[in-house]
């Protein structure tokens, strides 16, 4: 008779994970330099060594997938070959080679009491991080916490489980090869999504929990939530043409921003063309030439009859398709304000020559990322020099923008004194 599996309770799952990635981490913040870097090496080398076992688990969810219904582009975030799973080894390599940020002194001081006062980067601790769709996301989130010297405990998507579990695998048998515990990067073994609402609830377990998905679940979590969350709700992105800009580069932003990659939360859903800029016809025509399918108000349709009317909900939708919104407006001050009432807070970013009216906007719009005459899609940690982000957060605490290792540290004061004592 074979022997029934109980079934996985997913609050106890959750406790008793976190419990054990709190001792893992302890080890972690023991773990030199060189030690973390070396662990992180070989868990490169054995997702390499372990290509045929994830491309096999990888076809069983692209299969369940397409049995599922997934979209094309779904499908696509999904896929692994070897050319993508090679890009992944890659990118933890990389994290390797990053310098690292623990222990860094922030700032020192001597006040007049004599008191040496430093304050010190360290790790926050144990990372929850909830994510959709992409099995990179796997390896990333892991390397990015065992540099920075936190343990992180993964829930990844259903659609990808089978991904997940394969890329984990050989992730932790790296980090246990070079002498870190496994426990250090853990994947929660169930799929029921209450697993999540207990992630959310573990306060004084889990130390931050990082959202990388849809709307629906960022939503949900920042909700919900127990526990501090570092994350985006929308990249609503917007691309400000100003009238002193200059045409052939407002053409290749605007191009650029909307359509290299529309899936992204760096890709721009709004265009705001200034009303005195000579040149919108051409920008627009180069968009919709490009593919795009345009949405405008009343002055923005008097220029191509192919621009579809906006509806009051177009100025706050995140598209991540080729649709695009566009608004004429007056002037800079027109511009800043429409961006203050529909922006996200993500990246936004304006075209021109005029430097007083770029240093205004990057003064004045209220984004994690603001950006003056380059396109919106540079919104990653890659580009920005700080090699695999996390995500992009926000708000308005502990990190904004692209979040890598130093996103992924917090501080404490170390006071060295010679007998002081307070009168």
């Amino acid at each position: 008779m074979a022997t029934q599996t109980a079934p996985i309770d997913p609050q106890v799952c959750v406790n008793e994970l976190a419990r054990a990635g709190r001792v893992a981490q302890r080890a972690l913040a023991r773990a030199s330099d060189a030690e973390k870097a070396d662990a992180l090496r070989l868990s490169a080398r054995a997702l390499r060594d372990a290509e045929s076992a994830i491309l096999a688990a990888n076809a069983r969810d692209l299969e369940a997938g397409k049995q599922a219904g997934l979209s094309d582009a779904m499908l696509d975030r999904l896929r692994l070959d070897a050319e993508r799973l090679e890009g992944i080894a890659k990118a933890v390599d990389a994290v390797a080679g990053l310098p690292d940020p623990v222990g860094q002194i922030i700032d020192q001081s001597q006040p007049a009491n004599g008191l040496k006062l430093s304050r010190v980067r360290v790790p926050i601790g144990l990372l929850g991080i909830i994510y959709e769709s992409r099995p990179n996301v796997t390896a990333d989130a892991a390397a990015l916490c065992v540099r920075s010297g936190n343990a992180a405990l993964l829930r990844g998507g259903s659609e990808a489980v089978h991904s997940n579990r394969a890329i984990h695998a050989a992730f932790a048998s790296g980090l246990v090869a070079g002498g870190l515990p496994a426990e250090a990067v853990q994947l929660i073994p169930t799929q029921d999504r209450a697993a999540v609402g207990a992630m959310l609830g573990a306060a004084g377990l889990i130390d931050m929990i990082i959202p990388r998905g849809g709307r629906s679940l960022v939503e949900r979590v920042q909700r919900d939530a127990r526990v501090p969350v570092l994350a985006h709700l929308d990249g609503l992105c917007h691309t400000y043409i100003h009238a002193a800009a200059n045409p052939a580069m407002a053409c290749a932003i605007a191009v650029n921003a909307k359509m290299r990659r529309t899936g992204i939360c760096g890709a721009m859903e709004t265009l705001l063309i200034d009303r005195d800029f000579a040149e919108a016809d051409a920008v627009i025509e180069a968009l919709l030439d490009a593919g795009a399918e345009l949405r405008g108000d009343e002055a923005a349709q008097a220029l191509d009859t192919r621009i579809a009317t906006a509806s009051a909900e177009d100025w706050d939708t995140e598209y991540l398709t080729p649709a695009l919104s566009v608004a004429m407006v007056d002037d800079l001050a027109e511009a800043l304000a429409h961006i203050a009432r529909h922006s996200s807070n993500h990246t936004d970013a304006i075209v021109t020559d005029d430097a007083a009216a770029a240093e205004r906007f990057l003064a004045e719009v209220d984004s994690a990322i603001v950006m003056h005459n380059a396109s919106s899609q540079f919104a990653d940690g890659g580009e920005f020099g700080l090699g695999a982000e996390i995500g992009i957060a926000t708000g308005r605490l502990h990190a904004r923008g692209p979040v890598a290792l130093e996103g992924l540290t917090t501080y404490k004061w170390q006071v060295r004194g010679k007998g002081q004592t307070r009168p």
